[in-house]
């Protein structure tokens, strides 16, 4: 049980953390957007917008690791799961 606590609760700051990122590189595309940002600052906001998309871009490849598909009974009624790739 423990086990299965712990893996919601990682899901959970994986969502927050990828929400959070998102948010940040949303203002950061706003700030950039609106051209009233020094070339000095542009650039340091450029390098950690760079760094955020590549922090969403491994919670994403990390969420996609984990996707399961459903494995249903000849009713339709879920059965259990196995991993995506998995046939």
């Amino acid at each position: 049980m423990n086990g299965k606590r712990h893996q919601r609760r990682e899901r959970g700051c994986r969502r927050h953390a990828l929400r959070k990122a998102l948010a940040e590189l949303e203002q950061i595309v706003g700030k950039l957007e609106s051209g009233n940002v020094p070339l000095e600052d542009s650039i340091k906001i450029y390098e950690r917008g760079e760094m955020l998309k590549k922090r969403c871009d491994a919670l994403l490849k990390d969420a996609e690791a984990r996707v399961e598909k459903i494995a249903l009974d000849t009713k339709g009624k879920p059965t259990g799961s196995a991993p995506l790739d998995q046939d």
